[in-house]
């Protein structure tokens, strides 16, 4: 559920304070455990995104979704756990897949700021990513 330009979430959160990752001060949000969590914790895993860089990851789609398929901004129209802007990007076959879109937001991440703790940097900065 979204209230005030942030996420709010109810089930599977966990608190957690500042933490400093691979050279990055990240003032931490969120942590959300899930299926869809784990799921992108494995794809992550794969590209050498674990613990820190992962934790990064986790605070930014905790913050921008909660990791919901169904999760849409009304203020932007972005959609789906990365928060895709359909005016921006062609949306992909199969969006209602977790899998499709921690794909497709992970390659966007890495396009783009490299890692998940420069993203998150940029989100905490500008709150958009």
């Amino acid at each position: 559920m979204r209230a005030g330009g942030r996420w709010i979430l109810a089930a599977g959160v966990i608190a957690v304070a500042v933490v400093a990752s691979a050279g990055h001060q990240a003032t931490a949000g969120s942590l959300s455990t899930g299926t869809n969590v784990s799921l992108g914790r494995q794809l992550a895993q794969v590209r050498g995104w674990t613990g820190p860089q992962f934790d990064c990851l986790n605070w930014l789609w905790t913050r921008e979704s909660g990791w919901e398929t169904l999760a849409v901004n009304p203020e932007s129209g972005a959609t789906g756990i990365p928060q895709l802007l359909p005016s921006a990007h062609k949306i992909p076959a199969g969006w209602d897949s977790a899998q499709v879109q921690i794909e497709w937001g992970l390659d966007y991440i890495a396009g783009r700021y490299g890692h998940p703790c420069t993203a998150w940097d940029h989100e905490q900065q500008y709150g958009w990513y």
